[in-house]
Order: structure tokens, then C-alpha cells, then sequence
């Protein structure tokens, strides 16, 4: 699999995310507070960091559209006191924010154009990457925290993730980057 091929890449992020915001929406609320798979993180923790992440990678994407550079985060102290942060948030929020914080990356990468797709940003670890590489780097963050970090024992995230072959392929209905949103239940925003 070409991990730039966007055709690939963006049908397999639709598909994680639908099966992430399944995953948190079935977890009780309690649930979500107890600890996860990773030392030292709730599961709300994750949840945070989903939501922080899609950010990051908009702002990337941003970049890419406009070349104005607005970095993943402003530094990794702030990485994680926004983690800490969205941690702490009522669980209905961090539901909502899990969703909507999706739901602007896929508006955000639809309004890339082939030149935009094509532009040099960086990671955060300081490496240059195309910008057709960031579908990819949420694939790999959807799927790796909702198979192994949402429960509080490690679990083979080879059981969920499906081939990348079988999301190329016609599927009816189809899995695009933003079905996933009809599939998820709605939950009420907070005011």
C-alpha cells in the first residue's frame, strides 16, 4: 500500500473513524473515565487526544492549502496540557468534540485541491512529508487507539483493521471519508 495514495488513504480514515466513534459511543460514561491501555492516560485521555489530533492535522492541511506554516502544535508541552485539558472535559463534550473535530478534518481535507495535495509540510517531529500523507497519519491513529488504547488491556489492532485492498474496492453503501458521520448515533452538544 502507498501510504500517499489518497484514494486508499481517505476511505480507510472514514472507516476508522466511524469504527473509533462507535467504540467511545458504546463505552459508558464510567467507562471512558477508567484507565486505558496506555500507561498514565484514561480512556477519555484517548478520546482527547483523537480530537486534539484532528486538529493538529488540519492545521497541516491548512498549510498545505494556503502555505501560511501553522505547525501541528504550538510545542509538546502544549500537545499535552491540551490532552490533559480535553481529558477533563464532561464526557458528552468529549463525545461531541471526537465527532466534530472529524467532522472539520474531512471538510478540511475536501477542500484540498491536487496542488495542495501535492505541498510540503511537517510532521510533528519536525519531518517534511507530502500533504497526501496526512490521511494516513489519522488512519494510523484512529485504528492503533481504538483496537489498543481504548481498553484497558492491549488488544491485536490486526484483528481490526481491514485490508487496505478491500476498502479500495466498491462497497455498498460505500465507505467514504465522511459516511461515517450518518452512522454514528447524535448525541446532544453541550451548551
Amino acid at each position: 500500500m502507498d501510504r500517499a495514495d489518497i484514494a486508499v488513504t481517505l476511505p480507510w480514515m472514514g472507516a476508522g473513524t466511524e469504527f473509533v466513534c462507535r467504540v467511545v459511543d458504546a463505552l459508558p460514561d464510567d467507562v471512558l473515565r477508567g484507565p486505558s491501555a496506555l500507561p498514565g492516560w484514561s480512556r477519555a485521555h484517548v478520546v482527547g487526544h483523537l480530537a486534539r489530533n484532528a486538529e493538529a492535522l488540519s492545521r497541516l492541511a491548512h498549510w498545505a492549502r494556503t502555505g501560511e506554516e501553522t505547525p501541528m502544535y504550538a510545542s509538546r508541552e502544549a500537545r499535552a496540557a491540551d490532552i490533559e485539558a480535553s481529558a477533563a472535559y464532561p464526557i458528552d463534550q468529549l463525545r461531541a468534540e471526537l465527532i466534530s473535530t472529524a467532522d472539520e478534518l474531512d471538510a478540511t481535507f475536501a477542500g484540498l485541491d491536487l496542488l495542495a495535495w501535492r505541498a510540503t509540510v511537517r510532521n510533528a517531529q519536525g519531518r517534511d512529508i507530502a500533504a497526501t500523507e496526512l490521511p494516513w497519519m489519522r488512519v494510523r491513529e484512529v485504528w492503533m487507539h481504538a483496537g489498543a488504547s481504548l481498553f484497558a488491556k492491549p488488544i491485536s489492532t490486526q484483528k481490526l483493521l481491514p485490508s487496505p485492498s478491500s476498502l479500495s474496492r466498491p462497497i455498498s453503501p460505500p465507505i467514504s471519508s465522511t459516511s461515517w458521520r450518518l452512522m454514528v448515533r447524535p448525541r446532544p452538544v453541550p451548551p
